[in-house]
This record gives structure tokens, C-alpha cells and sequence, in this order.
């Protein structure tokens, strides 16, 4: 079984209400997914998705870098080497880690396939039924909005919630304390700043969020600033989750090196696959470290590997960002695998091989 062609194609969604974060809005929810062919007539399905505001990457960049550098660096290769595909990529483009994301999705749905099992089987997790709980994401808004939206989904089974910020402290201490109060003492609050404090202005902050019921805050400090992460850190009262200070393995080992984070958000996009995922995943346990298995946010594809990843993990204690084939007003990838998600808080693990997202290969 060897690599003989790939395909692409753009799927777009639009957002029930635009997603916004600190560095930008998104009205609609684009990726591209890419198939993966070989020799004997099997198919595997990745995919990626360029939030430009978040990855800095666009569509059109990410489909030539796809189209004319990753994917033909693994034609004529067996796709079930994933070490080698990823040596092979490393090779024919420096950096464009959404763009290998894609492609060893892909690789891993047909190794899976061909080995008859779910993809969490493939990365070494037990479970061979079972589901994997969500936290729900809450975008930018007015206060009464993002309030609203909170309770509302914590009603419906939610057990984490992870509000957005990072435009104004003083606004998201104002917001934690109205979200504590709406929700039932035993739901777990993050806040995601999305790298939007002031160095000067984050150690009060933090500890204000604290005080208003927060338990976990996501990356207030610009990537770069690990040093300011880690003085965080030390100052204590609420855990700190590192996001896009990682952006590789290497990144994953400086975080940890100096101390900067109690939890890493792995997103699979943006470190460059499942592979790369869970090379941080085992140098985050080595170090007695928590994960979140993230999202940024993608459709079903990309999603079920990331529940998949969870899945795997012993260690991915904070719930997983599973929803954005919820976010979106179609999904129209893996309807199906979404479908009981609100009203349990809980994604259920496809059992069929591959990642279960049930498309099959293009003819022709």
C-alpha cells in the first residue's frame, strides 16, 4: 500500500453568531479537507482550518502549501509511517504546520482503517466505547450575552465552561463574577485572554479573575513572554494554561523548562498533527503536567481526531474544546457524531475504524 494521489476541497459553515476573540472575528467557519489515495483504492480524510486571526495563515496559503509541497513529498510512501511522513514533510517545507496537520490526519484515519480500529486504539488510549466531555466555548459579546450563553449551556450538561477575553481585565473580572453566579457551583470556569494582557496589568488581573470564582486562565500574556508566563505562574492562585506559547515540541519543552504553565492546550492543527500532539502530550506527562486537547475551532474531521487525541490521554484532565461543529449552523462533515453533544456535554467516541466520520473516498 503506497500514496498515489491526494485531493482538496473548501468547506465552509457559517457560525450561528460570529466567533470573536481579542485578535479578530470570524462570520463563517472554513476549512479545507483533504483526501489521501493510495495504491489500492483506500482513502483517508484530513483537515485544516486557517482562523487567520488566530493562526496568522490564510486559505489560500494553506492549499498551495498542501497542494505544492506537503502532499507530493508523500506520494509513493507507505501512508502507515507516520514518523517518516513526517520526516518527508519536515524536508520539503519549513514550518506551515496546518498544512502537515491536514495531511497526517488523513495518515492517521487510513492507518487506523487499515488496522480495523478506532483512531484512539491507534494512539495507544483503551477505550473502546465511551465519550469524551466538551467544554463549551463562549465568544465575545455584550456581558448579558455571554452571561446568558453560559448558563444556558451549563444547564444542558456542560460541566466546563471557557468564556472569552482578554479586550479589557477589569471587563472579564465583571464577567467571571456574573458567570460564577449564573451557573451551578460545580461547573469549572476558564478564561481564554487569547495572549490580550499587558505585562504590567496581568498579575492583578489574574488575581482579581481568581477572586471572582475563575479556575483555569488561558494564556493572558503574548506568546513570546514565558518568562512573565512563569512569574504568573509562581504568584499562584488560579492555574495557568499555556496555548499559543505552544506552537511545536520545542515550545512545549521551554514552557516546561521554565515553569510556565500548569496545563498545555494541545491543538493538533497547530503543532502540526496528531504525531507532533503527542510528542508534547508525553513530554507534558514526563514533567507531571496536565493537557487540554484544543481546538481553534475546526469541523468534524479535525474535531473527532481531537476527541480521539482525548480520548488516548490519561492526562487530558481539563475537558477537550470539541464544539465547533456545534458553533456552526450545518456541519457538514460528521453531522452525526455531534448529534447528542448538547444536552450531555459529551462527544461519543466513533467504535468504526479510522476517526469515524463516515465520508468515503472520491471515485474516479
Amino acid at each position: 500500500m503506497r500514496i498515489a494521489s491526494f485531493r482538496t476541497r473548501v468547506v465552509r459553515a457559517r457560525y450561528r453568531r460570529p466567533f470573536a476573540i481579542s485578535s479578530g472575528t470570524s462570520p463563517e467557519l472554513v476549512s479545507l479537507v483533504v483526501e489521501v489515495r493510495t495504491t489500492d483504492g483506500r482513502s483517508g480524510f484530513g483537515e485544516a482550518s486557517p482562523m487567520t486571526a488566530y493562526t496568522g495563515e490564510t486559505l489560500a496559503g494553506l492549499s498551495a502549501a498542501v497542494t505544492d509541497h506537503v502532499a507530493p513529498a508523500l506520494v509513493g510512501r507507505d501512508p502507515r509511517d507516520l514518523a517518516g511522513a513526517h520526516a518527508a514533510m519536515d524536508t520539503a517545507i519549513r514550518g506551515q504546520h496546518l498544512a502537515k496537520a491536514a495531511l497526517d490526519l488523513a495518515l492517521h484515519d487510513l492507518a487506523a482503517r487499515d488496522a480495523g480500529w478506532p483512531a484512539h486504539l491507534l494512539l495507544g488510549g483503551g477505550r473502546v466505547t465511551g465519550a469524551v466531555p466538551t467544554t463549551w466555548v463562549v465568544g465575545l459579546g455584550t456581558l448579558d450575552e455571554m452571561v446568558e450563553e453560559a448558563a444556558r449551556y451549563a444547564a444542558a450538561g456542560f460541566g466546563h465552561i471557557k468564556l472569552k477575553g482578554g479586550e479589557d481585565p477589569a471587563l472579564d473580572v465583571e464577567l467571571v463574577a456574573a458567570v460564577r453566579k449564573a451557573v451551578p457551583e460545580s461547573v469549572e470556569l476558564s478564561l481564554d485572554a487569547n495572549e490580550g494582557y499587558a505585562p504590567g496589568d496581568a498579575g492583578r488581573a489574574v488575581g482579581r479573575l481568581a477572586d471572582a470564582g475563575l479556575d483555569l486562565v488561558e494564556q493572558p500574556l503574548p506568546r513570546w513572554d514565558v518568562e512573565g508566563m512563569a512569574a504568573l505562574r509562581a504568584r499562584g492562585g488560579v492555574r495557568l494554561m499555556a496555548d499559543e506559547s505552544v506552537q511545536s515540541v520545542h515550545d512545549a519543552l521551554e514552557v516546561v523548562r521554565r515553569g510556565a504553565a500548569d496545563v498545555l492546550n494541545i491543538k493538533i492543527l497547530k503543532v502540526g498533527g496528531l504525531y507532533r500532539a503527542r510528542q508534547i502530550a508525553a513530554l507534558t506527562e514526563t514533567a507531571g503536567l496536565a493537557v487540554k486537547v484544543g481546538t481553534m475551532p475546526e469541523l468534524g474531521v479535525a474535531t473527532l481526531a481531537a476527541a480521539h487525541l482525548s480520548a488516548a490521554l490519561p492526562h487530558a484532565t481539563v475537558p477537550a474544546d470539541l464544539v465547533g461543529p456545534l458553533l456552526v449552523e450545518e456541519e457538514p462533515l460528521a453531522p452525526s457524531a455531534f448529534a447528542a453533544t448538547v444536552g450531555t456535554g459529551l462527544v461519543e467516541l466513533p467504535s468504526a475504524p479510522g476517526l469515524g466520520h463516515g465520508l468515503e473516498g472520491t471515485p474516479g
